[in-house]
């Protein structure tokens, strides 16, 4: 008997790090486009393919969600966070990422006080008691401090339909609750959820699914499983109180990696590159000059003060003859009023066309209650009017935009005729510089994605 040996070849092996998986990404109008990816892409990096594909403006909001529609659970995927991992937890449900608008991301780094109130927070003797909420966060984001986040809580166990109202207490530990009242003496305090192997999420409809006596539910989720069985339920009773408890957990849980990732961008604005120098106009640009054509014979205007006031009614005369095109119904605007008052805002990202007031507040409360966001829509309890609906701490409020007519022209009013704008473009310029009767300044305007 012979034997003979034979060479096998082995098919070339890729390294785990540079294999590529694909994933789908939603929109908020439901639309999804696939992308092929490295297994170790973090989220902050997907934002940045989409943003550079569909030509978007980086203005460091953009954010990619984990929706679990099983479970009516959403939250906002870190920065840092590896996108595969996240897909590969997943289990034989629907499970979707989306892609939107984030504003109040790292808002809690700007603005702490509203993110985290006294009345919640608590710090060990050591402390002094008097702190600013810029002290106060950065206790938060050190290892070597101590502090907790205590208040009441709703909860609810598992396999049982009523929820009991208790004192909570978060500690980098974990979560505990107190069997006595609001003793925090450690033989009264139960262990309820750590959260280095759990996310913290939003639940979507917690009234409807879950019977809860709020709106304001979270929970707490084993990341390494799914089903209904690692969920804790909880809920709060204002949106104050959900933010901080939210918050605080991100905070606990990433420390200085949260506040990295709110620093990487706008290290990268600040640093010198090819993509971002300063704006400087060109040979050609330097060679141009102001001319004036109302007359039988043009001329070069060489005083920059009247340079800059025919370039100001060159703009209002070019809104003025855009108004001969479509109002915000599609149709021709009817007599008595002008046709110089136009329909230019059906273009504006801010503007919304006819959606409900439910569906506004929806649009706003996804993209962040951060002080300052907004959208325009068309009024439904009066079609010739329009709606601002603005977020200001925390809650969303409407403001109805009038219509008047004064002698044949359209004009724009939200506070009784005393302050008037001849369109809304106009309009949303203004508040945007000053707050006028508004509670807040419009800052970030809430748009749709679309692929």
């Amino acid at each position: 008997m012979s034997w003979y040996a034979r060479r096998v070849t082995l098919p070339a092996i890729t390294p785990l790090v540079l294999q590529k998986r694909v994933i789908k990404v939603y929109s908020e109008d439901d639309t999804s486009r696939a992308l092929e990816v490295p297994n170790d892409i973090p989220a902050r990096d997907v934002c940045q393919l989409l943003i550079l594909k569909h030509h978007y403006i980086d203005d460091n909001s953009w954010t990619l969600f984990e929706h679990l529609p099983h479970l009516g659970l959403e939250r906002t995927i870190e920065d840092h966070e590896m996108v595969i991992e996240i897909q590969s937890s997943w289990g034989m449900e629907e499970s979707r990422f989306y892609f939107r608008k984030n504003f109040a991301k790292y808002d809690f780094f700007e603005n702490p006080l509203t993110y985290f109130p006294t009345r919640m927070v608590s710090f060990t003797n050591e402390v002094p008691e008097a702190m600013t909420p810029t002290e106060t966060l950065k206790m938060l984001l050190s290892a070597s401090t101590f502090p907790e986040i205590h208040g009441y809580l709703h909860v609810k166990d598992n396999g049982k339909k009523s929820w009991k109202k208790m004192f909570f207490l978060l500690r980098r530990s974990g979560l505990y609750y107190s069997t006595k009242g609001t003793s925090k003496e450690p033989r009264y305090l139960q262990f309820f959820s750590e959260f280095n192997n759990a996310d913290v999420y939003l639940l979507l409809s917690v009234k409807q699914t879950h019977g809860a006596p709020t709106k304001y539910g979270f929970c707490l989720k084993h990341n390494k499983a799914g089903g209904t069985g690692d969920v804790k339920l909880l809920c709060a009773d204002d949106e104050e109180s959900r933010t901080c408890w939210v918050t605080a957990i991100r905070v606990f849980k990433y420390g200085m990696q949260l506040h990295q990732n709110y620093l990487r961008p706008l290290q990268t604005k600040s640093e010198p590159s090819s993509h971002n120098v300063s704006p400087t106009r060109s040979s050609s640009e330097n060679s141009l000059v102001a001319m004036d054509f109302s007359g039988k014979r043009s001329r070069v205007i060489e005083n920059p003060s009247e340079a800059l006031s025919v370039a100001v009614q060159e703009g209002l005369l070019w809104r003025r003859k855009s108004c001969t095109r479509l109002n915000a119904h599609g149709i021709p605007p009817s007599p008595p009023i002008s046709t110089t008052s136009i329909a230019i805002h059906i273009s504006q990202p801010w503007f919304h066309h006819r959606i409900s007031r439910d569906e506004a507040q929806r649009l706003i409360s996804q993209q962040g209650l951060v002080d300052g966001v907004f959208l325009l829509r068309d009024s439904q309890s009066n079609p010739k009017h329009f709606v601002l609906s603005l977020c200001h701490g925390k809650k969303i409020k409407h403001f109805q935009i009038v219509v008047l007519d004064d002698d044949g022209e359209r004009l724009y009013t939200l506070d009784d005729g005393h302050t008037r704008f001849t369109d809304l473009i106009q309009l949303v310029e203004f508040y945007q510089l000053n707050k006028g009767a508004l509670p807040c300044k419009l800052k970030h305007h809430c748009s749709r994605t679309t692929f």
